[in-house]
């Protein structure tokens, strides 16, 4: 169980217009306000990334509105990935995430920078467990383990505490989650090995 020391937040924004221009605009803005606040928080720019990139057309629902389709607008949609190392900070982070006009929090994961480490770690505690449960249960039959002439490892996991998806944040939201008593709890990251170790009898 490891304690994780920085957060990966996954954004989504999303602006529509009738004017593209107007559309790309709008979402460059909310963008950049993104950068900026990244850049308060000292985040490094190898931990910012702007991903995909959408633009699409929306129209009326002609099932819905029993009419044919209505040019609604554009649809400019930009996803941001924020690696914040200092979860001291991902509280007061995220209240100004929700100011900034983002339209969708898709995931928030607490994580840890050390992931090797500690699959290394988890790794050999699992060898360590598999030679003392062979020790024990060939003594039950009056024998003793060998050698091992096979060693197999699953893939090994880990486990992110993570948010579920959160849409359209308003000013006030933000406000509250900025209270004095945190609303974050760190909590532990599970970190897994399984191994397969085979002995001979003796």
């Amino acid at each position: 169980m490891v304690v994780p020391d920085e957060v990966a937040f996954s954004l989504r924004v999303v602006t529509m217009e009738k004017d593209l221009p107007t559309a790309q605009a709008r979402n460059d803005q909310v963008v950049k306000s993104l950068l900026a606040l990244a850049r308060q928080y000292q985040i490094p720019p190898t931990k910012v990334q702007t991903g995909y990139i959408n633009v699409s057309q929306r129209f009326s629902d002609e099932e819905v509105t029993k009419k044919p389709p209505v040019f609604l607008g554009y649809t400019v949609t930009k996803s941001v990935g924020i690696i914040l190392q200092d979860v001291s900070k991902a509280e007061n982070l995220l209240a100004d995430i929700f100011k900034s006009g983002v339209s969708t929090i898709d995931n928030v994961s607490f994580r840890t920078s050390q992931l090797r480490k500690h699959k290394d770690q988890a790794r050999a505690m699992a060898i360590k467990a598999a030679q003392e449960k062979a020790i024990a249960l060939t003594k039950e039959i009056g024998q003793s383990i060998g050698k091992a002439y096979s060693i197999t490892e699953d893939a090994p996991t880990y486990a992110y505490a993570q948010n579920r998806s959160i849409s359209n944040f308003s000013g006030s939201a933000g406000e509250e989650s900025s209270s004095e008593e945190s609303t974050i709890a760190l909590g532990q990251i599970s970190i897994t090995a399984r191994v397969t170790v085979s002995f001979e009898l003796k």
